[in-house]
C-alpha cells in the first residue's frame, strides 16, 4: 500500500485531486460536529443575503436559507449518492461481466445482447425514463444512475475476463478438479479487482454530475432536502440578480468532478504494471542526459562510442546497465557483440541514439562519435533526422515492431517518406526494389502482405529492408536471427554479409551465438555485467580467448562430431547491476579468481595478440573451447 501512495504521489495532479478531495470528504464526514445554522430554516427577511455578510459567510438563497449550511450537508449527500451508486454499478456490471467472459458461448451472447440494448438508448434519457417510472426521489435517482452504468462496468470486465478465462492457470485449477464458482471468486476475481477500481475512480465523478443533474431538473432529492443539484436548480431563477447561490453550489460540483477525474487517472496509473518502475508519464522523445565532462574522440572513425554510462534510476535504486562501454565501427566493418541475457548489449546500442525510455533510463556519462559529431545530449530535431536515415535499426522481433494494422508496404513507404519528401508512387516503387534487395519473391504481390501473413523469416526480412529504405552508414541489428530456424537464420546472414560488402555498411550485430559471430563479424567485444571484457578481431578470440568469461562461454557451444569433450556450463549468476562487486564483476564466477582480481578498477590491457582483456591474469593457452 506505502508503494502504491509513493507511485500516486509522482503524479503531480493526482496528488493535488488525492488532497482536494481528501479535504472535501473530511468536511463531508465533519459536517454533523460544525456549528452550522440549520440548513432547511427559511429566514425571508434575509433573503440574498451576499457573501461575507454577518453570520452568512457565503450569504443566502431565496429563502433566506445558509447557503455555506446548505452547501456541506448538500456536499456530503452528493457524496454519499455518488459513491453509493459508483460501487452498486461496479458490483453489478461486474458480476455481470465475469459471469459472460468466463462462461462464453451461449450465455456469453444472451447477456451481452441484453447489455448492448441498454447501451443502445442514450444514457441520461434512460436514466430520465428510469426516475419517471418510479417517481421522483433521491433513492430512485440513485437507483438510475447506477442501472445505466452498469453497461459499462460489464462491457469493460467481460473483456478482460474473456481473456483471463483461457489463461493456462484458469486451466489448472479446472484440471485441479475445482468448481467454476471458485475458479471465478480465487482466479478470476482477483485479476478483475484492479481494473474495476480504475473503472469505480473514472466513472464516480460522472455519477456524482449525472445525480446532480436528475436533482437540477428537480427529479432528485425533493424540497426542502438539499443537494448540489437541487441547489443548483432553485437558484437558476436568480442566476442574474444573484448569481452567488448558483456559483456556490457550481464551483463545488466542478472541484469534486475534477478533484476524482485527476485522482482516478492518478489510481490507473499507480496500478498499472507496466508503469510501477516509478514512471508515471510517458516516455520523453530522447534518453535524458545527465553527464560530466565528455570524453574526445580517440580516433576518427564513423561511429565511436567513448565510456558509455547508462543507468536505469527506479525509485531509490540505481541499476548501471552499461558501466563505461568503448566501441568503434568503421564502414564496411561488422561488430559482434556478445555476451549473457542481462549484460548490457542492447542497453548499448539503444543508448547510440537516445532509445532508451527515460524515465528511466538516464545517461550519466561518455560521449557517441558519429562522424566526429557528439550524439548525446543532441537536440531531438537532430537525432530523429539521423535515425533510420544515417543510423538504422533492426529489432529482434519483427511481430512486434510492425503494425498489424497496416500493411508492410504502407509502413516501408513511411519509413522512406519521413525523410525523404517523395510521391507516394514512386516511394512504392523504391519498397518494391527495397523488398527484392533482401530476397523476397514475388514482391509486387507482397507489398500489400500483413505482417501476420508472412513467416517469421519473411517479417525478419521486411524489418532489414525498413533499416536500408533510406540508406544508411551503420545498422544496429539487435539478434534478428534469435527466433528463426537455422536454415533461415543462414539466409538472413548471407544477406547481410551481402549488403554489408555492396553498401559499405558498418554493422553492430547484437548475439549470443559464437557461431553467428564466427560467420559475419570482422571484430567482437565481449560484454559482462555492463562492460566489455574482451575485445578485438574475431578470428583471435575464436582461437585463443582471453578473458576466462569468454573461454567459458565458447565452452559452453555444443561442438558437432565425436563428443571429444563435455559441454560445460559456467557456475552462478550474473551480479545484480545495482550492486556490483568490486573488482572484477566475474570473480565470483571465475576458476582463475585471485586476491587481486576483487580490489580497485580492473582497466582494458592490449595482449601481443591483437586482442583487449579486463583481467588481471588472462589465459594463455590455446582454448579446448576454441572454434
Amino acid at each position: 500500500m506505502s508503494a502504491f501512495f509513493k507511485l500516486l504521489a509522482r503524479n503531480r495532479l493526482a496528488l493535488a485531486g488525492l488532497i482536494v478531495m481528501g479535504a472535501v470528504v473530511l468536511l463531508a464526514l465533519l459536517t454533523p460536529l460544525l456549528p452550522l445554522a440549520n440548513p432547511d430554516v427559511t429566514d425571508l427577511g434575509n433573503r440574498f443575503k451576499p457573501p461575507l455578510s454577518e453570520g452568512a459567510l457565503l450569504g443566502t438563497d431565496h429563502l433566506g436559507r445558509d447557503l455555506l449550511s446548505r452547501l456541506m450537508w448538500g456536499t456530503r449527500l452528493s457524496l454519499a449518492v455518488g459513491f453509493a451508486a459508483a460501487i452498486i454499478a461496479a458490483t453489478l456490471g461486474a458480476a455481470i461481466g465475469i459471469i459472460a467472459g468466463f462462461y462464453g458461448g451461449r450465455t456469453d451472447n444472451v447477456i451481452m445482447r441484453g447489455v448492448d440494448m441498454l447501451m443502445a438508448f442514450p444514457y441520461i434519457l434512460l436514466a430520465l425514463a428510469i426516475v419517471a417510472a418510479l417517481g421522483p426521489g433521491l433513492l430512485n435517482a440513485l437507483i438510475a444512475v447506477a442501472a445505466v452504468n452498469i453497461p459499462f462496468f460489464a462491457r469493460n470486465i467481460r473483456g478482460i475476463t474473456v481473456g483471463i478465462a483461457h489463461k493456462e492457470f484458469v486451466d489448472a485449477a479446472r484440471l485441479c478438479g475445482m468448481t467454476d464458482t471458485r475458479i471465478i471468486v480465487g482466479e478470476v476475481l482477483p485479476n478483475v479487482i484492479p481494473v474495476i477500481v480504475i473503472a469505480m475512480s473514472t466513472t464516480v465523478g460522472w455519477m456524482i454530475l449525472e445525480t446532480a443533474g436528475l436533482s437540477f431538473l428537480g427529479l432528485g432529492s425533493q424540497p426542502p432536502q438539499a443537494d448540489l443539484g437541487s441547489m443548483l436548480g432553485e437558484a437558476r431563477s436568480a442566476l442574474i440578480t444573484n448569481p452567488h447561490t448558483s456559483i456556490v453550489p457550481g464551483a463545488m460540483i466542478l472541484v469534486i468532478v475534477m478533484a476524482i477525474n485527476l485522482l482516478g487517472d492518478g489510481v490507473r496509473d499507480a496500478l498499472d504494471p507496466r508503469l510501477k518502475s516509478g514512471a508515471l508519464s510517458r516516455p520523453m522523445p530522447t534518453t535524458r542526459v545527465e553527464r560530466g565532462a565528455v570524453p574526445a574522440p580517440k580516433r576518427n572513425a564513423l561511429l565511436s562510442v567513448q565510456g558509455l554510462e547508462t543507468q536505469f534510476h527506479v525509485k531509490n535504486r540505481i541499476y548501471r546497465a552499461v558501466g563505461g562501454v568503448d566501441l568503434t565501427v568503421e564502414p564496411g566493418e561488422c561488430l559482434g557483440l556478445i555476451g549473457e541475457s542481462g549484460s548490457g548489449k542492447s542497453v548499448t546500442a539503444l543508448s547510440i541514439m537516445g532509445l532508451v525510455a527515460s524515465p528511466p533510463g538516464v545517461i550519466t556519462g561518455g560521449a557517441v562519435y558519429y562522424k566526429g559529431e557528439d550524439l548525446i545530449g543532441a537536440p531531438y530535431e537532430q537525432l530523429r533526422s539521423l535515425r533510420g536515415r544515417r543510423v538504422a535499426y533492426i529489432f529482434q522481433d519483427p511481430l512486434a515492431t510492425l503494425h498489424p494494422l497496416y500493411t508492410v508496404g504502407d509502413q516501408l513507404i513511411e519509413a522512406i517518406r519521413a525523410h525523404h519528401p517523395t510521391p507516394r508512387a514512386e516511394a512504392r516503387a523504391r519498397a518494391i526494389e527495397l523488398l527484392k534487395s533482401v530476397r523476397i519473391p514475388n514482391a509486387d504481390q507482397r507489398i500489400d502482405s500483413y505482417p501476420h501473413e508472412m513467416s517469421g523469416g519473411m517479417r525478419q526480412r521486411v524489418g532489414i529492408a525498413m533499416a536500408l529504405a533510406n540508406d544508411p552508414e551503420v545498422i544496429i541489428a539487435d539478434e534478428p536471427t534469435t527466433a528463426l530456424d537455422v536454415t533461415v537464420q543462414a539466409q538472413i546472414l548471407s544477406l547481410l554479409d551481402d549488403l554489408r560488402r555492396d553498401r559499405g555498411l558498418a554493422i553492430i550485430f547484437i548475439t549470443h551465438d559464437f557461431g553467428v559471430v564466427a560467420q559475419l563479424c570482422d571484430r567482437v567485444a565481449v560484454m559482462y555485467a555492463g562492460r566489455i571484457v574482451e575485445e578485438g578481431p574475431t578470428k583471435a578470440i575464436l582461437n585463443r580467448p582471453a578473458h576466462p568469461y569468454t573461454a567459458k562461454l565458447m565452452a559452453c557451444v555444443p561442438e558437432l562430431g565425436q563428443g571429444r569433450r563435455e559441454l560445460a556450463a559456467i557456475p552462478g549468476l550474473p551480479p545484480v547491476v545495482d550492486a556490483l562487486p568490486q573488482g572484477c564483476a566475474f570473480a565470483d564466477r571465475c576458476h582463475k579468481v585471485q586476491d587481486e582480481c576483487r580490489i580497485g578498477d580492473i582497466g582494458l590491457r592490449d595482449l601481443p595478440t591483437g586482442t583487449r582483456v579486463r583481467c588481471i591474469a588472462p589465459e594463455t593457452t590455446v582454448s579446448e573451447a576454441a572454434l
